[in-house]
């Protein structure tokens, strides 16, 4: 699981994210970022109901999500909210695919 100051909680802030956020996406995930001013960088996820009715899916597509970006976390720059947004099709991928996908969205923000 994330480390409590990594996670990104408030609604201020995903409203934020939001608005003045920058996208990025492949086919499974879209990525939004802004600068958070702070010395560490905080993510969260979301998972609509589209994806899949059932919560056991979606809590398990978030804690791969959660434990992709927890390893990463050490490469990822400071300074950056994200938030990770999960389209249709990533509930039948393994967690390989999962982390290629994210790790490549990283890259493309340029955050690794």
């Amino acid at each position: 699981m994330l480390p409590r100051e990594n996670r990104l909680k408030k609604e201020e802030d995903f409203k934020k994210v939001f608005k003045k956020g920058r996208g990025f996406t492949n086919n499974l995930f879209v990525l939004k970022i802004v600068k958070n001013n702070l010395d560490i960088s905080r993510f969260a996820f979301v998972i609509s109901k589209k994806i899949s009715k059932k919560a056991t899916i979606r809590n398990r597509i978030k804690r791969r999500l959660d434990n992709v970006i927890r390893v990463d976390l050490p490469k990822i720059k400071k300074g950056w909210d994200g938030i990770i947004i999960v389209l249709p099709g990533a509930e039948i991928k393994d967690f390989k695919e999962i982390e290629e996908d994210i790790n490549q969205l990283l890259e493309k923000a340029r955050l690794i």
